[in-house]
């Protein structure tokens, strides 16, 4: 069942993705939502992908005792039907499992919980503006059904959101924290949208910087316990 992961890539060393830990990260193939500003738009497609898991799991045999975690990302990780089965050989290695997800499916999410350290979730917009977004319809109710699971859960985790001046406003951005801040979240970050690796020129020809505006971020900074901006 694990042949069947589909993998479109693998970063060997990162010390950004798994807050306090070295980590590797497994890149997913496969998204169900259009984003407009994706940066991995080369993962959207749902093909073989570009690595065998039985390549992956060699180089992290090699790796035991140098990371400290490993992260499921994506495209959209718990699209693939064998990551239960994958998570449980990474975490047999003696790593940490940690996923980035976009709460696309909230029921495997589910699953999932019990086995992972930590979570990060893409939280896109506020549920009205959701398919703004995603192009996906429902995608509102699914993300924010994985947000409650999540929120719900143990697991230390963080929900963040991409900021890009033609799906947010000062004022759409201030509704999402609220339902956010509403729903229990207390660890947000927002992130300025990059131009690297997004297919859309249209979108790329926009800055979200203005839009994070010191005023702002301290309205919103004030909603969680912990709160950062990550700059383009």
């Amino acid at each position: 069942m694990k042949d069947c992961m589909q993998i479109g890539g693998l970063t060997p060393l990162t010390s950004t993705d798994y807050p306090g830990c070295l980590a590797a990260v497994i890149f997913c193939q496969g998204c169900p939502w259009r984003c407009g500003y994706c940066h991995n738009p080369h993962l959207i497609p749902r093909d073989n992908g570009q690595l065998d898991w039985s390549a992956v799991m060699d180089f992290l045999r090699r790796r035991q005792g140098l990371l400290d975690a490993v992260v499921f990302s994506g495209g959209e990780p718990t699209l693939q039907n064998s990551i239960q089965s994958a998570i449980s050989e990474v975490r047999d290695l003696g790593f940490k499992v940690g996923l980035h997800t976009g709460g696309t499916y909230p029921s495997r999410l589910k699953e999932l919980l019990p086995s992972l350290d930590w979570v990060g979730m893409d939280i896109k917009a506020s549920f009205a503006d959701y398919v703004k977004v995603t192009s996906t319809p429902e995608s509102a109710d699914k993300a924010w059904e994985s947000a409650r699971l999540l929120v719900e859960s143990d697991i230390p985790h963080e929900f963040r959101t991409t900021v890009h001046p033609l799906y947010h406003t000062p004022d759409s951005l201030l509704r999402l924290v609220e339902e956010l801040h509403g729903l229990g979240a207390k660890h947000y970050v927002l992130q300025e949208f990059r131009s690297q690796g997004c297919a859309d020129e249209a979108v790329c020809t926009h800055s979200a910087q203005a839009l994070l505006d010191d005023e702002l971020c301290r309205d919103i900074g004030a909603m969680f316990e912990t709160f950062s901006v990550r700059r383009a």
